[in-house]
C-alpha cells in the first residue's frame, strides 16, 4: 500500500497543484489550437478532496453532467474523469461544430466532438505530467456518458473496484468571446501510483 493523498504534506500538495496549473495551461493552448480561436483561462482552482465530496461540488448526485472517462496506464495507473455541466458541454460542442444550439439534447456528432475535446484536454494534462516526471503515462480511448453525477462517478468504482478515497481536482474555466466553459478534471491515482508520482517529482524520499 503506497502513500495516500490525505498523508501528503503541504510541499507535496503545492507540487501537485503546480502540475495542475501547468496542465490546465497546456490544455487551454491545445483547445485554442484545435478551435483556431483565442481561449482565455482563469487560474485553475486545484485542490484535494474526498471522492464522496465530488458530487456535491457538481451540484449534487442528481444533477445531470457530461462525463469523459479514461483509464491511465504505464508507469502509474489510475483514472481520469473530465466532468462538465450540461450547459458547458453544449457550449463546447457548439464551438467545435460552429453552430448555435441551446437545447440539452446531444446528438452523435455533439458526443463525438466532446469525446475529441476530452481526448485533447486529457492528453495535454498527461503529457505535462509525463514531461515533468519523466514517467511513461498513457491514456485509454475515452468513454463518454451523459447522466446524473452520482451515476457517472460510480463508473471507476464499478469497473476497477476500490478507488482512492481522495482525488486531485483541477477546476478550470475557459472563456472564448462571450462563451464560458467550466470543467472539472479529476485525477484518481491508484494507491501505489501516488508514491511513484511523488518520488519522480523529487518530493518523496
Amino acid at each position: 500500500m503506497g502513500i495516500s493523498i490525505e498523508e501528503l504534506n503541504s510541499m507535496q500538495i503545492d507540487v501537485l497543484k503546480e502540475i495542475g496549473n501547468i496542465g490546465a495551461g497546456n490544455a487551454a493552448t491545445a483547445l485554442a489550437k484545435m478551435l483556431d480561436r483565442k481561449i482565455d483561462m482563469n487560474v485553475p482552482k486545484v485542490e484535494i478532496l474526498e471522492f464522496k465530496e465530488v458530487a456535491e461540488l457538481l451540484g449534487g448526485a442528481e444533477v445531470p453532467v457530461c462525463g469523459i472517462y479514461f483509464r491511465v496506464e504505464g508507469d502509474i495507473s489510475g483514472s481520469i474523469m473530465f466532468l462538465l455541466p450540461l450547459k458547458s458541454s453544449k457550449v463546447l460542442a457548439n464551438m467545435i461544430m460552429l453552430k448555435e444550439d441551446e437545447s440539452e439534447i446531444f446528438d452523435e456528432i455533439d458526443q463525438s466532438a466532446l469525446q475529441e475535446i476530452g481526448n485533447i484536454l486529457s492528453g495535454s494534462y498527461v503529457s505535462s505530467l509525463s514531461s515533468l516526471t519523466g514517467l511513461s503515462i498513457k491514456i485509454s480511448i475515452p468513454s463518454l456518458a451523459i447522466d446524473m453525477a452520482g451515476a457517472i462517478l460510480s463508473v471507476p468504482i464499478i469497473q476497477f473496484g476500490q478507488v482512492g478515497d481522495h482525488v486531485l481536482l483541477i477546476e478550470t474555466e475557459f472563456h472564448e468571446d462571450k462563451n464560458d466553459v467550466k470543467g472539472f478534471f479529476f485525477l484518481i491515482p491508484d494507491a501505489e501510483s501516488f508514491e511513484i508520482l511523488l518520488k519522480s517529482l523529487g518530493v518523496l524520499q
